[in-house]
């Protein structure tokens, strides 16, 4: 149950929205209450600044869509079979290139329909269905937007937070094994799955950021922004897949490959180990981990690299290990400022007030 509380709580909200949502538009004698419970559960979405979003386009989209139809409705007389499929193909064509032009109008078809042919199916008149089309829509959406601030509420900010905690464990997966050394075919197919699920999780993780600012724009939040630790996390994920191409390539020469392998199996142990408890500190809203070992780890590859170039064993290497050599070397830095940046915004992140 904790591990799956997001949905556990969304599967709640939406059972209070049907069943509040069908009490009242039967306590008001709303001939359709269905539309009441359909739109509570369209508006009822994991978080509130998706709900807000949702509410918002299909109460414009269902109003635009309940105009167009009740005009057509009354201006053309359809009382023969083809005139009420004319009627309908002049229902459905405009406002379906609108829909698919502006996907968050995606209802103006659906509310089009519903006035045209509502009026034969329940025998009562286009304006009065329209009337109550928006009624019962509308009350939908008050019912919706109540339950998502009221029945467990869950922030864009809060789910931000987890899927950024997700990411994080997921390429401490992916340092530890392209930096642990050698790897079998099975383990590059695996590591190809890890790339796809943080993928996958930056994705969530923007989806459920740009709902925080959403909530935060109507004042319903005063989190801090989550654009840098996106832009971080990216950033990481860049760096991980940089220095596992280098360090999965041909080994290079010894000495070379023999000082160096120790060193970055040291960085993707304790980096590792790191970037978990970064995401622990991010979910459990909790200062961001001490970043002293995994400060020396990088010391050490880094000294040992400028070592082996005053050394002068990079002349004996071929074109191509030079190139990769001095890749890793750009990448280790680059994953080291990025480390640093990563652990000052888990510390905005997570220290900041909660108000969702």
């Amino acid at each position: 149950m904790r591990k799956n509380r997001v949905q556990l709580a969304l599967t709640l909200r939406m059972m209070v929205a049907a069943v509040v949502g069908l009490g009242i538009a039967q306590a008001l004698a709303l001939p359709l209450p269905l539309w009441t419970v359909l739109t509570a559960l369209i508006v009822t979405q994991m978080s509130i600044g998706r709900s807000l979003k949702t509410s918002i386009d299909y109460f414009v989209g269902t109003v635009g869509g309940t105009i167009y139809g009740a005009a057509l409705a009354l201006l053309i007389p359809h009382h023969t079979e083809w005139a009420l499929l004319m009627v309908l193909v002049l229902a459905v064509a405009p406002v379906a290139l609108v829909a698919a032009l502006k996907r968050n109008l995606n209802a103006v078809p659906v509310s089009s329909i519903i006035v045209v042919l509502m009026p034969a199916l329940a025998h009562a008149g286009p304006l009065d269905s329209a009337i109550y089309r928006v009624l019962e829509v509308g009350l939908g959406v008050v019912v919706g937007l109540v339950v998502a601030f009221l029945v467990l509420p869950a922030g864009g900010h809060r789910l931000a937070r987890q899927e950024a905690a997700r990411t994080l464990d997921l390429l401490a997966q992916a340092l530890g094994r392209v930096l642990a050394g050698s790897l079998a075919a099975a383990d590059i197919e695996a590591l190809g799955l890890i790339y796809e699920r943080i993928g996958q999780s930056l994705t969530e993780f923007t989806t459920s950021a740009a709902e925080g600012e959403r909530e935060r724009s109507a004042r319903l939040s005063v989190e801090p922004d989550t654009q840098p630790l996106r832009r971080t996390l990216l950033r990481l994920r860049h760096d991980v897949v940089t220095v596992g191409r280098v360090a999965r390539g041909e080994p290079m020469p010894e000495p070379v490959q023999g000082r160096l392998a120790p060193r970055l199996a040291a960085i993707g142990r304790v980096g590792s180990d790191y970037l978990r408890a970064c995401g622990m500190s991010l979910a459990a809203r909790r200062p961001p981990p001490s970043a002293a070992e995994l400060e020396q780890a990088f010391v050490a590859a880094l000294t040992e690299i400028t070592a082996l170039r005053r050394e002068g064993l990079t002349r004996e290497l071929t074109d191509e290990a030079v190139g990769r050599f001095f890749t890793l070397a750009f990448a280790l830095e680059e994953m080291r400022r990025n480390f640093r940046d990563l652990g000052h915004d888990v510390e905005v992140t997570a220290l900041a007030p909660e108000t969702d």
